[in-house]
């Protein structure tokens, strides 16, 4: 962790500038951590992920954290379509321990650093409710890409979140034999890429 650290410290522009593969697969394996068995390194983890998110807010200028804001849902997303974020209650403290360092940052409480902070922990917890409602259907396929999709629909500002989950459907569709559907995904996934590129 602290090698990382230092890294982070030494080289920002490698993780917030350019291409956000080194961001992203960093909050992939950094909230892993987070629900950890071991508190030691869960509080390592929850540190680290906080540190990543103020040198974000700094290497802006003091503007926002954008970047790590949504590497960080996505890695979340990610993480539990990939059904590998158990332990809830631990990933819970975890958060709490984030809020407590933004609430007590001193050189950050005339920034709106931390309830930016705030409002992103606030954001995890609801895709954490809304995964919390799939496991009950888990056994009800429709029901269960029914909450999927209402959730890819809630990031529709969000492309990169909405193909997460438009991913994730398609897995299901595709363990339950419903081919078309899958395929459907896919294609609006594909229409969600190509629709970026023009903008772009």
């Amino acid at each position: 962790f602290s090698n990382i650290h230092i890294s982070l410290v030494k080289f920002p522009s490698a993780f917030f500038k350019g291409r956000v593969n080194m961001c992203a697969a960093l909050c992939y394996e950094i909230l892993k951590c987070c629900t950890s068995k071991v508190s030691s390194t869960r509080n390592e983890a929850s540190a680290l992920l906080y540190l990543l998110m103020r040198n974000n807010f700094e290497f802006t200028k003091r503007r926002t954290f954008l970047r790590t804001h949504l590497q960080i849902i996505i890695a979340v997303s990610q993480l539990i379509a990939d059904v590998a974020l158990s332990g809830g209650t631990r990933f819970q403290d975890s958060l709490l321990i984030i809020n407590n360092f933004a609430n007590s940052d001193r050189p950050m409480k005339a920034t709106a650093f931390p309830s930016e902070v705030k409002d992103l922990t606030k954001r995890i917890r609801t895709v954490l409710m809304a995964t919390a409602q799939m496991k009950e259907h888990e056994k009800d396929p429709e029901m269960l890409v029914d909450l999927q999709y209402s959730l890819a629909k809630s990031y529709a500002s969000t492309p990169e979140l909405r193909k997460t989950w438009l991913d994730s459907m398609a897995k299901i569709h595709v363990k339950n034999g419903d081919f078309s559907e899958a395929a459907m995904c896919y294609v609006h996934v594909a229409a969600l890429v190509a629709e970026f590129l023009h903008r772009k």
